[in-house]
């Protein structure tokens, strides 16, 4: 694995600067590792307020709210689930060199659009164009 570049905290990725360089690739890579890191935190406090919080509630109101509660809990927890699967999957990129790529055409991907979604895999319209594709095949 290659050195960590340096990074002000202050660093964001510019256009006038090459291309998926080693300072963008590791300010992808600690955005990736940040939000991995965050979503695992979020999961490990949910995990323990469901140990806190199962509790006998004698109401059936509330305790269908409750259960209504946890069931939402758990559904965005098996969401981030499936993001964390993305997020390591785009941390492999970066170890491949194939980061910032569109994997349909090769083009880079915009900075602003890996900035907002840093586990994008195609560009901007090249995801449009797979929408479109699916949204057709969707109504048939």
């Amino acid at each position: 694995m290659k050195a960590e570049a340096f990074l002000p905290d202050d660093y964001r990725p510019a256009e006038d600067e090459p291309f998926m360089n080693d300072r963008q690739t590791e300010y992808f890579r600690r955005k990736l590792t940040d939000w991995k890191a965050s979503i695992m935190e979020e999961t490990a406090q949910t995990i323990e307020g469901m140990k806190d919080g199962t509790r006998n509630i004698p109401d059936v109101a509330d305790r269908a709210s409750e259960e209504t509660d946890m069931a939402l809990e758990l559904r965005t927890r098996d969401r981030e689930r499936k993001l964390i699967s993305k997020i390591d999957a785009a941390l492999r990129r970066i170890d491949e060199g194939e980061y910032g790529y569109c994997a349909e055409t090769g083009d880079p991907i915009s900075l602003k659009r890996l900035d907002a979604r840093p586990i994008a895999t195609m560009s901007l319209e090249a995801q449009e164009r797979h929408e479109r594709r699916e949204k057709v095949h969707r109504d048939d």
